[in-house]
């Protein structure tokens, strides 16, 4: 059996509404602030969400053009794979190397460029190294990793499998007087 693509397109829209409720229920009813490399893994969930849901709807015919909304979620989703990847590293840092707290990130916004944001952001700062949440006895970052891997593993294969060849219905149809 084959999955569809619009199944599996409306599979990765509601992992992607479902990681966002959760982050969001995490930060506005148990009170845990997104550090700023959790903002930054947010953007590419939400990249990944908007693109699953524009081909769910659109659901196209063109292997081509399915191939190009996967090609953008892929880039989203493994967008957050690296982030939360660079957050675990920063969490297993020795604390004598762990880099200090800088502004937070509406500071940096307002004030620098945004090239300097996103230096900056990724190179990480203590706050982002601070362990207050697990599962399992895995932090928040882990269970965020192991997540987004499994969404990136769905939107690669949605851009890397055989799709069953679609003949074209404009090109060659003949005209009858």
């Amino acid at each position: 059996m084959q999955l569809s693509y619009r199944l599996l397109s409306g599979v990765l829209f509601l992992a992607s509404v479902i990681g966002m409720t959760f982050a969001l229920y995490l930060e506005h009813v148990q009170g845990l602030a997104p550090c700023p490399l959790c903002v930054f893994q947010r953007v590419g969930l939400i990249a990944l969400g908007l693109v699953s849901l524009i081909a769910f709807v659109h659901n196209p015919k063109s292997n081509v053009v399915k191939r190009i909304y996967a090609l953008f979620g892929s880039i989203g989703i493994l967008w957050s794979v690296g982030v939360a990847a660079r957050h675990v590293w920063l969490q297993n840092l020795p604390p004598d190397q762990v880099p200090s707290c800088g502004p937070g990130l509406d500071y940096l916004v307002d004030a620098l460029p945004m090239k300097a944001v996103l230096q900056q952001v990724l190179s990480g700062s203590g706050e982002c190294a601070v362990i207050d949440w697990t599962f399992l006895g895995q932090s928040l970052p882990v269970w965020s990793l192991l997540f987004f891997s499994v969404l990136a593993i769905i939107s690669l294969w949605q851009l890397l499998r055989n799709y069953p060849f679609v003949a074209s219905t404009t090109f060659g149809k003949v005209k009858k007087k």
